[in-house]
């Protein structure tokens, strides 16, 4: 009984690592996006993100899929590469790791959230991940939330909106140059 007292004692002097990502976007829009990673929600999830910025595979991963007044998605660095990628197939790869088990939360879709992008599959979350613009509620319950963007939504607004089919960018797609993560 006393070691679980300390170890309780421990636990709760200890503070929560907080884990933070930090986006830097080129294109239309230009600037750095800042998102609270909630690793007490979706930890896999989180660890998933934070192990891929870790090791640079998001850098110069484009926004393949806008929706103005719905999100912006990112985060295919099998294909979603400004240089190197396949522009075409851009939203259809993932990373070499495996998918992820759903991590569903009582976390609404609110303006700025960050969630998971996946198949039909709901244990189908790879590397992929987007930015709601507006609330879509309908989400809830259906996609895993990753995070919440603290600082520079006005960047996520200037995205560049995607005119093509379910909302692929046409052209140029805004990139993200840089992504760190600090634990």
């Amino acid at each position: 009984m006393r070691k679980l007292a300390f170890s309780i004692a421990l636990l709760l002097a200890s503070p929560a690592l907080a884990t933070e990502m930090t986006i830097e976007i080129e294109g239309e829009a230009n600037g750095i996006v800042t998102i609270d990673l909630l690793e007490d929600v979706a930890p896999g999830h989180v660890e998933r993100i934070a192990t891929l910025a870790e090791a640079g595979a998001y850098d110069g991963v484009v926004f393949h899929r806008v929706i103005d007044g719905f999100m912006a998605q990112t985060g295919d660095v099998e294909f979603g590469r400004l240089e190197g990628g396949n522009m075409a197939r851009a939203g259809m790869g993932g990373s070499d790791m495996p998918n992820l088990r759903a991590e569903f939360s009582d976390v609404p879709f609110d303006r700025g959230v960050v969630g998971m992008a996946r198949a039909q599959q709901p244990d189908s979350a790879n590397s992929q991940f987007f930015i709601m613009f507006d609330a879509g509620h309908f989400l809830n319950g259906q996609y895993t939330v990753v995070g919440r963007v603290t600082d520079g939504m006005e960047v996520v607004d200037a995205i560049k909106r995607g005119t093509g089919n379910n909302g692929a960018v046409v052209g140029q797609p805004d990139v993200m140059t840089r992504v760190t993560v600090t634990r």
